[in-house]
């Protein structure tokens, strides 16, 4: 029987920006390495999620261990005495990183970062704005400073992606790479990509 010390926890938050897919990504592949999900979605990203992929929540709960009420600020996310390996918010839009940042924690997403920060826990914020002006980078600059890392997603063309999955995938396995999980799918430098390729020049 497993015990709570031996299980392995990650809170996925996923805001109304564009790029919903990502968060979408990082469930399926934390599904397939037994890493148990705690869900926390916003109106917005519900919304998201049926314009850029025809999804509804329902259709991604079998990868989710628990799925929680936004305005559920009682869940056990919310609370620091419930262990996790930290959250992950992807896509992480600009009000939901502005929440964050201040403190001031207006739902269960934004109150549940705050608690993984206060813990000293590792938050990941894939934010997903462009272009972003003085306000956004110190926004940034104070979340770098109070522990959380930001940490947008950017496509890995060394990768050679062949379809937007490939590329959406490539950047979900970086981002797990920084809570200690290696991604099935992921290619790296020096290991899947660029053998073979040393001495040779470009024309």
């Amino acid at each position: 029987m497993e015990t709570m010390s031996e299980t392995q926890r990650i809170i996925v938050g996923i805001s109304g920006a564009s790029g919903v897919a990502y968060g979408v990504r990082a469930l399926e592949i934390l599904h397939a390495l037994r890493i148990e999900t705690h869900l926390v979605v916003t109106k917005a990203a519900e919304m998201t999620l049926a314009y850029e992929m025809g999804l509804s929540l329902q259709d991604i709960d079998k990868f989710v261990h628990t799925r929680y009420q936004l305005p559920d600020v009682g869940a056990a996310i919310s609370s620091g005495s419930f262990k996790t390996m930290g959250m992950l918010i992807a896509p992480c839009s600009v009000r939901t990183m502005s929440e964050v940042a201040t403190g001031v924690t207006s739902t269960l997403l934004t109150r549940a970062a705050d608690v993984v920060l206060k813990e000293r826990r590792r938050l990941v914020l894939m934010v997903r704005e462009t272009p972003l002006h003085l306000g956004h980078l110190r926004t940034m600059t104070v979340l770098s400073e109070m522990g959380a890392i930001i940490a947008p997603p950017m496509p890995a063309f060394y990768a050679e992606p062949r379809s937007v999955d490939e590329i959406v995938t490539q950047s979900v396995a970086r981002v797990l790479d920084l809570f200690g999980l290696d991604a099935p799918d992921a290619k790296r430098w020096g290991e899947d990509l660029a053998k073979g390729r040393r001495g040779k020049t470009r024309t």
